[in-house]
Parts: C-alpha cells; structure tokens; sequence
C-alpha cells in the first residue's frame, strides 16, 4: 500500500488540487483519493463514495484527475478512522486529504500545504501534519525550489500541475518506502 497524505493551514489553500495534481501525475498508481472532513455534508452515511468525476466537489475533482475510488469521510458523524481504513484494501494506494489522519497512520509521504502566515486561520490540527511532513508546498508566482535542510519547499505557479522537480522528489521518496 502505498499512502500520501496532504494537509495543510486551513481551508482553501490549495489541498484538494494539489491532490489532483498528484493524481494525474502519478497515473501509474491505482489511487483512492479520501477527504477527511469534520463537517457532516449532508450526505447519508458517515463514509460516502463519489460516483461522478467533475469540478462540483472534491471528490468528483479528484476522479476527474483520474483516482479510481473517491471518498468522503465525517468524522463529524461518529466515524473512527480506524473504522475507514479497515474499508480500504490493504493492497490499495491511498491519497488522504486530511490533517488528523496523522494521529492513526505513518504515510510514505506526507505534503503541508502552507496558505499564508495568518495564525487566527490556522487549524489546530496542522501541529500534527508539521510533526509528520516531508516537504512544504507554497503558492508562488513561479515554480521554484527551496531546500530547508531535511524538508524542502516547493513553490509551485499552478497547484494542479506538480512541477517536474516536485514529482521527480515525490517519486523518490516513494520508490525508498516500496
């Protein structure tokens, strides 16, 4: 199994189509793509699974980029997550978008998604995606490189599209876990 999870300072900083953006670019993996969210959403079970690919949701996003399985996970309707992963195959590549994840799983690649310095926007569930990341991944104007020691920083001009440097970095921190 391999396993990404994305987290990051809050809503609306780029999770989701970082996340398609791995998708697409790892074509070769068989991807569930997972969103982990603490708002209930209205739909009828605490695990619900997205049957259409689009741009109305993000998971309809996600199996627009290509996942095979896309799913929506409220922990705000009692779901454990130890109950989700007993739902997903062991042999299965998952890609979680999700910060509290963290607390039940070691992924082979964990990615934050930093949206600014704004600390009143900041979730209090990203302490544990900063204990947990590999790299950080920033909105820029450009796509570009920073090395900060053992975790670098991608700066990347379109979320959706994972820079070459970006995904050649991803490929290789999988390839050491497999």
């Amino acid at each position: 199994m391999t396993t990404i999870v994305v987290g990051g300072t809050g809503k609306h900083v780029g999770k989701t189509a970082l996340i398609c953006g791995l998708i697409a670019a790892l074509a070769e993996f068989r991807w569930i793509a997972v969103k982990i969210t603490p708002d209930a959403h209205g739909k009828p079970s605490s695990i619900w699974e997205e049957t259409r690919a689009g741009e109305q949701t993000d998971t309809a996003r996600y199996l627009a980029a290509g996942a095979r399985r896309a799913l929506l996970v409220s922990v705000a309707a009692g779901e454990s997550l130890e109950h989700l992963m007993a739902k997903i195959k062991p042999a299965a590549d998952v890609i979680f978008e999700s910060n509290r994840i963290l607390g039940f799983m070691k992924p082979d690649v964990c990615l934050m998604v930093n949206g600014g310095d704004a600390a009143d926007r900041v979730k209090q569930s990203f302490e544990l995606v900063v204990e947990f990341a590999d790299a950080m991944v920033r909105r820029s104007n450009a796509d570009r490189v920073e090395d900060q020691s053992l975790k670098p920083v991608f700066y990347l001009g379109d979320m959706e599209r994972v820079s070459p440097e970006m995904l050649a970095w991803v490929r290789l921190k999988l390839g050491e876990k497999i």
